[in-house]
């Protein structure tokens, strides 16, 4: 790839620990699964631990941070969102593909508290997390409303509400998530519900295989949520999960 200009180095300062393992499934954009639940793990340097004093004072921060995980080569000046279903191409630098000249990417996340004594390090802990697990962080910034928010700003070609779809268990799926989480602590039935209802497939799937097709009922896919395989296919109805099984305990086929 051509050099577009002077380039400079950074260091990552931390990284970010999510329930995503992989691409699949993660939400398009921070805030959008209030379930996924994520911690930023502090590099253990003491000027570091000093820089993110009074940083509990707020309750939003944005993270910058790389996509380590897009899996491209290079970058691609013109793009087809999934909220257009891939149907339509606009250019890179009016998207949030992590196909871009300098793969740097930005959320706006919840903070939910802060352990500054955490061994190994400090951590953020956070709510509302678009990121892969791994995710390396450059940076972090208060998130200042009356400077972040811009109430009537035109949203452009992403204006259009975003689909969501009914999550439907069958009761053994139910039984398999009190199995997993008795006590609820994991929220792992509402991260799921979170994660779901936005259908994370690909794009391409999602043009191939409409939710709304009578044609797509009947099309199984499988998505990983915290370590568990959540099994699920396409009905009239919305998204039907009719299985959950533990991803550690799966045999190699």
């Amino acid at each position: 790839m051509k050099q577009l200009g002077e380039a400079f180095e950074f260091s990552a300062i931390g990284v970010v620990r999510t329930p995503f393992k992989d691409r699949f499934g993660v939400p398009r954009q921070p805030g959008l699964a209030a379930q996924a639940k994520g911690v930023i793990k502090i590099n253990p340097d003491p000027d570091l631990k000093t820089a993110l004093r009074s940083l509990e004072e707020f309750t939003h921060i944005w993270i910058v941070f790389v996509f380590h995980d897009h899996g491209g080569k290079g970058w691609k000046p013109s793009i087809r969102p999934p909220r257009l279903g891939g149907n339509r191409k606009v250019g890179v630098l009016a998207s949030r593909s992590p196909h871009r000249p300098n793969p740097i990417g930005l959320s706006a996340v919840v903070v939910e508290k802060i352990d500054f004594d955490a061994e190994g390090g400090p951590e953020i802990h956070i709510g509302g997390v678009d990121l892969v697990d791994g995710t390396p962080v450059l940076d972090i910034k208060p998130y200042i409303a009356y400077a972040d928010s811009i109430p009537h700003a035109s949203a452009g070609w992403a204006s259009a509400p975003i689909p969501r779809y009914p999550v439907i268990f069958s009761d053994e799926a139910e039984n398999e998530i009190l199995k997993r989480d008795p006590q609820g602590a994991q929220n792992l039935r509402a991260l799921i519900v979170d994660v779901m209802e936005l259908d994370p497939r690909p794009a391409f799937q999602k043009r191939q295989n409409p939710v709304t097709d009578s044609a797509s009922w009947g099309q199984r896919y499988g998505i990983d949520v915290l370590g568990n395989d959540v099994k699920y296919e396409l009905r009239e109805s919305g998204l039907y999960v009719y299985d959950i099984q533990d991803l550690k305990k799966q045999k190699p086929q």
